[in-house]
């Protein structure tokens, strides 16, 4: 994946399903990494990147109520 997801015009239902599977396509990865080698070094660390995203905007409205400066 080359390009970053745009995130904001998802709903709640569909952070959630995203993350769901994101998560499942790394521990996927983290399988077929055990057993040979990997052409996509970084694709891991894409994919963690990708879940962190998606469960930043998914908590975003509740981080905006809870500041208050």
């Amino acid at each position: 994946m080359s390009k970053k997801l745009d995130l904001k015009n998802h709903s709640a239902d569909e952070l959630a399903k995203l993350v769901h599977d994101k998560r499942e396509e790394l521990r996927v990865l983290r399988f077929h990494v055990a057993g040979s080698k990997n052409r996509d070094v970084k694709a891991a660390q894409k994919l963690r990147k990708d879940i962190a995203r998606a469960l930043t905007q998914a908590n975003a409205p509740s981080n905006k109520l809870g500041a208050s400066k």
